[in-house]
């Protein structure tokens, strides 16, 4: 029998996560480290995402990729034993809201060992917590093993204790790091760094790196002496009702629907723009707001950072409506009637033909971030009539982050078509957009692209294959393939005309295939703010620059 090289293995194992993940939901409950967990852990294993670096290591606790999930996971998540995912139960009324630093869900801590999930955003958001869970598991192990011996608790184990529990103050910080980083298995270099990277992300949103170490190890401890203690996942009757009926996004587009319906735009060309909430609209107020002359609109938008309440008064009097989305989408939306921009104090960097806009009446719906399969969901319920009434929908526009494979943090990417890993499903378009259209001093990559199944859930093998063999990939998504999906299903059933004009572009967040750039290092800060408003520029005068 030939055996499976490294890409088909991983692969395979992409597929077998999603199939045991999805079992799982089905019935209703599993032990993370039970048979149906470990299943899920061998994955998971096999796989070695680029972002956990090295969690197949025995020795070592893999602090960067712990430092994300914390990032993405609610507050006081390494306390609990009890993993509850529901739908929307009214939970809000008799719990704290959770809201993890860099994931929009509601969460609830409902007793002193449970956490509960609330899954409002499909299918991807389900996998996205299991695979951190799965990855937590991994990682409390290694911790307890380093921290507990054949006698007990080690010296090292016994003076993080101390701090955790204030039984000891620190009075030497770097003493107490170089003792953690010995419990860990890092260097104390890569130990300070996670510290440090937990304490810029503010302890409204984490316990920190002394206390979540000293949790993990001490809840896989008292799993190890009574495992009937030890872990559980629950998904609750109301979530497996709910999975795949779009409530949620139903009633967010509705909203959407009713507030155009209400301000007399139902009608008008309707620009549907996918991207985040600052940029459209910094573009068309920074330069008013600022009042600066002689600098280029990138300049411009860094002197206006921070000037959110004025940017949103200028905003709101010239045209915008600002919707706070009732849905639990968690997916707000701006809609700017763009006859009444302010015209006179745009930037010169800004093209729009006045005329153009004056004469057709544009309408553009800038609505936030999709999270994966949720994409397919509030697009494909979007697009939909309103009592009977069609959308007047002229253009669609995705602007977002993905990893690149070809190049480097802060490049393009164009794609042509939208390949879904682990299935034969793939999403062939015309994008507007061209190379042309952006400066020659900004590296611009056009090709296919993947949509994953998750952040986590890629590895070098399986990437390495996409770009090198005849997909010739330039870079990877969570989303697009999933609007690309509900986009077509709405041509064919004539929701929408089948000529409306697609703008997609990307630029990178990471690049998942070279050492130190993947998510796991962190954000891109100030550098990501040329390739974002580059992209809006150019998707801006695609709409409004018509006829020049």
């Amino acid at each position: 029998m030939q055996e499976l090289n490294r890409s088909q293995k991983s692969r395979f194992s992409i597929r077998a996560f999603k199939v045991i993940a999805d079992a799982l939901l089905l019935r209703g409950y599993f032990n993370p480290v039970g048979a149906s967990g470990q299943k899920l852990v061998e994955a998971l294993s096999i796989l070695s995402p680029e972002i956990y670096g090295v969690m197949n290591d025995p020795q070592r606790v893999e602090l960067s990729g712990l430092v994300y999930i914390m990032d993405r996971l609610p507050k006081g998540m390494e306390e609990c034993t009890r993993y509850t995912f529901s739908a929307a139960e009214g939970l809000q009324e008799g719990f704290e809201i959770i809201m993890p630093l860099k994931r929009r869900r509601n969460s609830y801590r409902v007793n002193e060992k449970e956490m509960c999930f609330e899954i409002t955003r499909g299918r991807s958001e389900i996998y996205d917590i299991l695979t951190h869970i799965t990855f937590l598991g991994i990682e409390m192990e290694k911790i307890r093993k380093r921290g507990y011996d054949e006698k007990g608790k080690t010296q090292e184990w016994v003076q993080l204790e101390k701090i955790v529990t204030k039984q000891q103050k620190i009075e030497y910080l770097d003493q107490e790091i170089w003792n953690l980083s010995k419990i860990v298995g890092a260097t104390f270099e890569e130990t300070k760094k996670a510290y440090q990277r937990l304490e810029e992300s503010g302890r409204a949103h984490n316990n920190g790196l002394f206390h979540i170490i000293y949790s993990l190890g001490k809840i896989a401890w008292e799993a190890k002496q009574n495992p009937e203690e030890g872990h559980l996942v629950i998904f609750t009757p109301s979530l497996e009702e709910m999975m795949g009926k779009h409530l949620y996004a139903e009633a967010w587009a509705t909203n959407i629907k009713k507030i155009l319906h209400k301000k007399k735009l139902i009608e008008r060309p309707l620009h549907i723009i996918s991207s985040n909430l600052h940029s459209i609209r910094n573009l068309l107020s920074c330069y008013a707001v600022g009042k600066s002359k002689g600098k280029d609109v990138f300049e411009t938008v860094k002197l206006v950072k921070g000037q959110e309440d004025a940017l949103n008064r200028h905003a709101l009097k010239h045209g915008m409506i600002d919707y706070k989305d009732t849905s639990k989408s968690h997916i707000d939306c701006q809609i700017i009637d763009t006859t009444k921009i302010d015209f006179d104090n745009l930037h010169p960097d800004i093209k729009i033909n006045e005329e153009y806009v004056k004469k057709t009446k544009p309408v553009l719906l800038v609505m936030d971030y999709a999270f994966g399969e949720q994409a397919f969901e509030v697009m494909d319920e979007l697009l939909k009539p309103f009592e009977g009434q069609k959308l007047n929908v002229s253009s669609i526009s995705v602007m977002g982050k993905a990893g690149i494979l070809p190049g480097e943090k802060g490049d393009i990417m164009l794609p042509v078509a939208h390949i879904f890993e682990g299935d034969t499903d793939t999403y062939s378009f015309k994008n507007q957009l061209q190379i042309d259209d952006f400066s020659s001093d900004i590296n611009v990559y056009r090709g296919p692209m993947i949509t994953v199944l998750g952040t986590s859930l890629q590895n070098r093998d399986v990437l390495g294959y996409f770009l090198e063999s005849s997909w010739k990939a330039i870079g990877l998504e969570m989303e697009g393939g999933h609007y690309q999906k509900a986009i077509q299903s709405a041509m064919i059933r004539q929701h929408i005309k089948g000529n409306v004009a697609l703008n997609y572009a990307y630029y990178a967040s990471d690049n998942p295939l070279q050492s130190g750039q993947t998510l796991a290092s962190g954000g891109m800060g100030d550098s990501g703010i040329r390739p974002t408003y580059t992209i809006s520029n150019v998707m801006l005068k695609k709409i409004l620059n018509k006829g020049k």
